[in-house]
């Protein structure tokens, strides 16, 4: 396992390679500060001058483990996200959370969408990133929340929307004819329920 640590708007980002066809380390770097700086500044979030995040990307069956171990669930996902310490006074850190990435499951959503894999890896990391933060699908209220955030913060970096037209839906529906419904999230991860 490679592990590298790079600062991000005043957030050190922990990056380890443990598994999967990953693009090499100075670009996963680029990708996660570039992604992890506009979340913060998109979603106007305030964090201790020393906070930390931590990405680990794997492959299916390594988040396929943690995602049975934490979740109950034996299965892989594209993305587990755990949070670290609560906020005081909204004010978060020093420990933001993990982020975990499956390398198999998001390649292969990324084709299926026809998308580029580092635009959708930029949006599984800001998503990631907006459930440390206490952001949440669950309910149809809190989606249009979170999903109208992520795509403010994707196309300030020239990404396109990634819910374009697919109706606004909580967790548990699917969003299209395949059953692709990108990122559900469970208590304290996640979870592409995909079977």
């Amino acid at each position: 396992m490679t592990e590298v640590e790079h600062a991000s708007e005043g957030v050190l980002i922990d990056i380890a390679v443990e598994a999967g066809d990953w693009p090499d380390e100075t670009a996963l770097i680029k990708l996660a500060q570039t992604a992890i700086a506009a979340a913060l500044k998109g979603a106007d979030l305030e964090v201790l001058e020393e906070a930390e995040v931590s990405l680990l990307f794997t492959n299916d069956e390594g988040i396929q483990k943690l995602n049975h171990q934490w979740r109950d669930k034996d299965k892989p996902t594209n993305v587990l996200s755990f949070p670290g310490n609560d906020p005081q006074d909204d004010v978060y850190g020093p420990l933001l959370g993990d982020i975990v990435f499956a390398y198999e499951t998001v390649a292969k959503e990324a084709e299926e969408l026809g998308i580029e894999f580092n635009n959708h890896l930029t949006h599984l990391t800001v998503h990631g990133l907006l459930h440390l933060f206490d952001y949440d699908h669950q309910e149809k209220d809190e989606a249009e929340l979170m999903e109208s955030l992520e795509t403010a913060i994707l196309a300030g970096l020239g990404i396109d929307d990634p819910y374009a037209g697919r109706p606004l839906e909580a967790d548990g529906d699917k969003r299209d004819s395949r059953g692709y419904d990108p990122l559900l999230q469970g208590p304290e991860t996640i979870d592409d329920e995909r079977s």
